[in-house]
């Protein structure tokens, strides 16, 4: 094939075509982040040679750029659970979890995860991933120290906890900072190493390689700008993370996600894995999903103000996960979203948000003339709140005793309206089409054979922002591309 075809995702080379291959092997993985770097070391590990091709000049993927906190919990509870005093129940954390995909979740993958989380921990452990028996006690995004336990989703917040015991399942990396992502992504680049599992940098994938039944048998990688033909005998696993950096496909599928304005992912997250398996046949699923936050805490006191739209109107109990929020507050008719809050609970602002104060005001009514809501109704609004949270009672949204206090003078609100300067990150959920095991699907629930999907590139546990917790993606992509690298191996 000339080096100068323009070969295109969604345009699989046939089998008949390819005259030469220039590299064969067992397996072929796209993508060297969290997914890639787990399948690998399963394929390796389960007999099957494994090469890593990634689009860059070094491992990590988006999974580097988190925090890599991952949800992990139930039989009994992890080594960190337990010796923080939780002993965390399978089944509540199944319930949770098909709670917060709602109608959208995977019974079948949530259930996999559950069940075999705790072996996760185990796993992740023994490749070196270090996690103290400590917990973080404040509310916050992520740990603030390097203790490794925390909430990290909407787990004691109404309505989750009228449906399962909160437990606290995210596993934050024992390091000071923001710096899992880097860590994580250290270690399981070393284990890949220590493998002697082969690894291709700067190599682009461009397209699968099919015969007339559409069965893959290879693909088709550039090299030092040559296009290689690669041939595999078990399969390829698609790991090239999601599509966030590729502003047509977000505007096409996901245009609600354009509300909020700071992409969340790496140069390679143009969705070239979900195109190559759609060129294939392969079935995608909630394509218009994805991640949306409204990071207004840390600082925890935060939590005590309200959020209001333009009509001056509560709309979410302000406990919840910062997603949670993000995701209500897109839904809002509204052109102005507001946090009010009294003047004596702001310490500093929130550490992510960025947002610029919007008004000041002695009383309410000072204050809601400079945000230009109707008269009255933020008036109505806080002295409704204050009644009842001064009894420790939030009728409307049932937000926690601990969170509940009158709002008192002198009053302020920050603009954290989508699109005016604060900070709301975004990512897509939206995939191919997989079985927990990695086999990527038809339309009409057909596997297509040699074709394996995991990370951002299969639409995994994570299905929408309402539920959404932190951990939930590293540890679908983890542990789903630990199974797709197993499956794979043994075909």
């Amino acid at each position: 094939m000339p080096e100068s075809s323009k070969a295109k995702p969604t345009q699989p080379r046939r089998l008949q075509d390819v005259k030469h291959w220039d590299i064969e092997t067992d397996v072929a993985i796209i993508g060297f982040g969290g997914a890639g770097a787990c399948a690998a070391i399963e394929a390796h590990d389960t007999g099957a040679e494994t090469i890593l091709f990634e689009l860059s000049s070094a491992s990590g993927g988006s999974t580097a750029l988190s925090s890599a906190e991952i949800y992990m919990g139930g039989n009994g509870g992890t080594r960190v659970q337990n010796a923080c005093g939780f002993e965390d129940s399978t089944e509540d954390m199944f319930n949770y979890m098909m709670m917060s995909a709602g109608e959208k979740g995977d019974k079948t993958k949530i259930r996999t995860y559950c069940d075999n989380s705790k072996a996760h921990f185990d796993w992740l452990v023994e490749q070196g991933v270090p996690y103290k028996n400590s917990m973080e006690s404040r509310r916050a995004v992520m740990a603030l120290g390097d203790d490794c336990l925390l909430y990290t989703s909407n787990e004691k917040a109404w309505p989750f906890n009228q449906h399962a015991k909160p437990c606290p399942r995210g596993h934050n990396l024992q390091i000071e900072g923001d710096n899992g992502g880097p860590l994580l992504m250290k270690i399981l680049t070393e284990q890949v190493e220590s493998r002697g599992i082969r690894v291709e940098y700067d190599a682009r994938a461009l397209t699968l390689i099919i015969d007339d039944a559409r069965n893959v048998h290879g693909i088709v990688i550039r090299i030092n700008q040559k296009e290689h033909h690669i041939k595999t005998r078990k399969g390829v696993v698609l790991c090239a993370g999601g599509f966030v950096m590729n502003d047509a496909m977000v505007k096409k599928y996901a245009p609600k996600l354009l509300k909020a304005n700071y992409q969340v992912g790496n140069p390679g997250d143009t969705g070239s894995g979900i195109l190559m398996g759609m060129g294939v046949g392969a079935n995608t699923l909630h394509m218009d999903e994805g991640f949306i936050s409204m990071p207004f805490y840390p600082p925890e006191e935060m939590t005590l103000g309200i959020f209001v739209n333009s009509q001056g109107q509560r709309f979410i109990n302000e406990d919840c996960y910062h997603s949670r929020v993000g995701y209500y507050a897109m839904q809002q008719i509204s052109d102005r979203i507001y946090l009010v809050f009294s003047a004596e609970d702001f310490k500093q602002p929130p550490f992510f948000l960025g947002a610029d104060f919007a008004g000041t005001g002695d009383t309410i009514e000072e204050l809601e003339h400079e945000l230009e809501v109707a008269p009255g109704s933020l008036v109505r609004t806080i002295e409704y709140y204050n009644l009842h949270a001064a009894e420790g009672k939030d009728p409307l949204f049932h937000k926690a005793g601990e969170w509940l206090k009158p709002l008192n003078a002198p009053y302020a609100a920050l603009d954290v309206t989508p699109g005016r300067g604060a900070i709301l990150p975004y990512f897509t959920f939206g995939g191919l089409e997989t079985l927990p095991t990695g086999e990527v699907l038809t339309p009409e629930g057909d596997i297509i054979e040699g074709l394996f999907a995991a990370g951002r590139t299969a639409c995994g546990i994570p299905r929408t922002a309402a539920g959404y917790g932190s951990g939930m993606s590293v540890g679908d992509a983890t542990f789903f591309g630990r199974m797709a690298g197993k499956t794979v191996a043994k075909q």
